[in-house]
């Protein structure tokens, strides 16, 4: 991987080879003979988080005409590089959240650390494991899916009109939070997370929620995989919803690159 702009400071380089440990989210294991360059984490490294102040940023892959899924999912989008920077922003952040929609197709499990990256991340006073956090008005999941497996249980983040049965049904296996009364409520969600010392949010979609986020002010930074292939037409984009009144405007703070992808680290 090369660095191709990172805002007027240049990337430490390390030499180190990738973190093992599996991560079925994105795409195929990388090469254990890969030769990694830029020190990703101090790449991606975030500020040091205000008290009850979340920081947001979002993370996509998506093809050079814009299209964040292949058949519905996002894997084939990627490559090693990308699953490099997925697994990074993930581990260097204090929770991983995601739509209901987005947890379902994707088939989301929990968040996979290393034995030796937890003792960094508990070094850095974070906890070894990020939950994962789904935003879901209806509570429409299974009880039974792979993301209620974890050993830290995953936070449903709903509404009080969610169905109070369905509520019961997930009640055993994650923490229900309230965050609205018909809807969830962005700012809520955010301010749920806070209160229990989640104030670095990592958000992977989708795009009804990255939209509603990005519009609300509430998104400090996009990281976009950009892949180098056409996806075609008929394909979901990076956000979706009603039509804004007016752009967000973003600043361009990082451009990485690897085998034609491009990693572009978007500020606010």
């Amino acid at each position: 991987m090369r660095i191709l702009l990172s805002g007027g400071a240049p990337v430490p380089l390390d030499g180190a080879a990738p973190q093992d440990g599996p991560e079925a989210a994105r795409a195929a294991d990388e090469p254990d003979d890969a030769d990694h360059d830029v020190d990703l984490d101090l790449a991606y490294a975030l500020p040091e988080p205000t008290p009850g102040v979340p920081h947001v940023r979002s993370n996509f892959v998506a093809s050079a005409d814009g299209a964040i899924e292949l058949d519905g999912r996002s894997a084939d989008l990627g490559g090693p590089a990308d699953l490099r920077v997925f697994r990074t922003l993930r581990w260097l952040s204090d929770v991983v959240l995601v739509g209901a929609g987005t947890a379902r197709t994707e088939d989301y499990g929990p968040v996979l650390v290393p034995a030796e990256r937890r003792e960094r991340r508990a070094a850095a006073g974070l906890a070894p494991v990020p939950p994962v956090a789904v935003v879901s008005g209806r509570l429409e999941l299974d009880p039974d899916a792979r993301l209620f497996t974890a050993a830290v249980r995953p936070l449903l983040l709903t509404c009080d009109a969610a169905p109070p049965q369905r509520r019961r049904a997930l009640e055993p296996v994650a923490e229900i939070v309230v965050c609205g009364d018909k809807t969830v409520e962005p700012r809520a969600a955010l301010d749920a997370l806070a209160e229990r010392g989640l104030l670095r949010v990592l958000t992977e979609g989708g795009p009804r929620l990255h939209a509603q986020f990005a519009q609300a002010g509430l998104l400090d930074e996009l990281c976009l995989t950009l892949a180098p292939l056409l996806a075609g037409p008929g394909r979901l984009g990076l956000m979706q919803g009603p039509t804004w009144p007016a752009p967000v405007g973003l600043r361009l703070g990082q451009v990485l690159e690897e085998d034609g992808a491009l990693f572009l680290r978007y500020l606010r």
